[in-house]
């Protein structure tokens, strides 16, 4: 098994395209890239405190490689937006990708040039890579985990 962690505006929102597919272990919402140790909601919502919202996956790199996790991750933000995503506004909803070694790193930049040649968008030079230190799992009333239904 494998992690991956992407920001791409709220996480609740960033947590439905990944958890039912095959080789999709768990889903877990939290916050990353972030100064301060272990914020409340409000704090990260207000943005002083550095953090992204942020889902982190594990997967079956066999089953479902690390290139089509970021397909998928590009289909559900808009990397041109640095005020947030859609309607959700603020720095806590800004996009990243956060690698876990070298080759994730190599293959989220070359997955961005070649939305840059596709077109797409206009511009994409907004979207940031961050070595990924930890994700704060998000305590509160909706459940911290969602696991792929059986």
């Amino acid at each position: 098994m494998e992690t991956a962690t992407f920001a791409g505006g709220c996480f609740w929102c960033m947590v439905k395209p990944f958890d039912t597919l095959p080789g999709i272990e768990r889903v877990v919402s939290g916050y990353s890239g972030g100064h301060a140790e272990n914020p409340s909601y409000e704090e990260v919502k207000s943005g002083t405190t550095g953090h992204m919202e942020a889902v982190q996956i594990t997967f079956d790199p066999v089953v479902f490689p690390y290139e089509k996790l970021l397909g998928l991750y590009w289909a559900q933000i808009d990397p041109t937006d640095d005020g947030g995503q859609f309607i959700d506004r603020g720095s806590n909803y800004r996009t990243a990708i956060f690698y876990h070694n070298d080759n994730q790193k190599r293959l989220a930049e070359q997955s961005k040039a070649d939305l840059e040649k596709s077109g797409r968008f206009k511009k994409t030079d907004r979207d940031a890579y961050f070595s990924c230190r930890s994700l704060l799992s998000r305590r509160g009333r909706t459940p911290d985990v969602l696991q792929k239904a059986a």
